[in-house]
């Protein structure tokens, strides 16, 4: 059963959908139609979204359109599955601007989280993931969940958090995390240790919102492991995408805020807490670090619609022309922190350089180097 939220008649209140942003065209297609999946559903709401990067609308051009409708309240929810840096940081730093320069008032919302709902909606992933393939018995499948990959330990610790409830949810005989960037261990270092626990089937579960290159990573670098172990069955499960108990949460987080009751745990934050490892981030400034790249438009036209992963096939980004690019290795959809120079906000990783972490998309980029030079 769907749910729907009215509007309360006192004030005009406003939702603001709260994006990251990409170059991948299809990414932000699907960003956009949840956006409007939720508009159906807000009755009597205004609804506006906006990016942080890479895309338009940007989180002011929201705000304005919502301002524009009366809108004297908005409700801000940040569409990210855990509170990171940009749950933390980026967005609010941006609407804190923006509520000070011009005295709308704006309700921070939480981030989607651990839910029961967001857990529905990945075990129906991964359950018609499942379904498509041969018959095989849940004690002898292993499931391996990818989360984004953060430099925030509470952040990367909430995915294990969803592995083990999906593992234990499905009776799968072992369950793995993995990440996609910035922390360890990777997709491909991660599966190649997985292989050696000896389970006839691997399913491969991205717990991501939307494509992008990086969902076309893990599948890549799935396939190179699974090449080389033609005995095991991998199975790639889809992402969350639209599922209905994804919007039901984000409905959720509407109501939490519209009641004053939306509060994020900050028990394990390393900006509030000395959390082991990370006690020097403690009490660092609420700072956007995307003003450089707040509305850049320029669209990767590398793959005609569903991103391949081309432009950044060992997690090193081909320069778009004209477009922000750092000589650094930083790749801003992945956030990939292991040579940035931290002049505009960020901290360094304390692990960048773990042997299961990013420097192994360096290896295997030096190691085609090496291989194509002599061909």
């Amino acid at each position: 059963m769907t749910q729907q939220i009215v509007a309360p008649a006192a004030t005009k209140h406003g939702v603001l959908i709260c994006g990251h942003g990409s170059r991948n065209r299809l990414a932000v297609a699907e960003f956009e139609g949840l956006a409007n999946g939720l508009k159906e559903r807000l009755t009597g709401l205004p609804v506006e979204y906006g990016f942080l990067e890479f895309a338009r609308p940007i989180l002011r051009d929201g705000l304005d359109k919502l301002r524009e409708q009366g809108v004297v309240k908005v409700l801000a929810v940040p569409a990210m599955l855990f509170a990171a840096g940009h749950a933390k940081n980026d967005i609010p730093s941006v609407l804190n601007t923006y509520s000070a320069e011009t005295g709308l008032e704006i309700d921070y919302g939480r981030e989607l989280g651990v839910d029961r709902l967001m857990i529905a909606a990945a075990g129906a992933r991964i359950q018609e993931a499942l379904n498509k393939t041969s018959r095989v018995d849940l004690c002898d499948t292993m499931l391996v969940v990818v989360g984004r990959g953060s430099s925030d330990p509470d952040a990367n610790s909430n995915v294990a958090k969803v592995t083990r409830m999906l593992v234990e949810g499905f009776g799968f005989g072992w369950g793995e995390t993995v990440y996609s960037g910035v922390t360890f261990p990777l997709v491909e270092p991660g599966l190649r240790h997985v292989v050696k626990l000896g389970f006839k089937r691997i399913i491969v579960f991205p717990y991501f919102l939307f494509s992008g290159v990086l969902v076309s990573r893990i599948r890549q670098h799935t396939e190179r492991v699974a090449d080389d172990h033609p005995e095991i069955d991998f199975v790639n499960a889809s992402y969350l995408g639209d599922h209905s108990f994804v919007l039901d949460t984000f409905l959720e987080r509407v109501q939490e805020v519209m009641g004053g009751e939306a509060a994020m745990n900050c028990s394990l934050c390393k900006y509030r807490a000395q959390v082991l490892g990370f006690e020097q981030e403690v009490g660092l400034d609420q700072s956007s670090h995307h003003h450089h790249v707040e509305g850049l438009t320029e669209a990767c036209a590398l793959c005609e619609r569903e991103c391949t992963g081309v432009c950044q096939p060992d997690g090193i980004p081909i320069p778009l022309s004209g477009g922000h690019h750092h000589d650094h290795d930083h790749n801003h959809e992945q956030h990939s922190h292991e040579q940035h120079s931290h002049e505009h906000g960020h901290h360094p990783y304390p692990h960048a350089d773990h042997p299961l972490g990013p420097t192994t998309l360096r290896r295997v980029a030096v190691k085609q180097e090496a291989t194509e030079s002599q061909i």
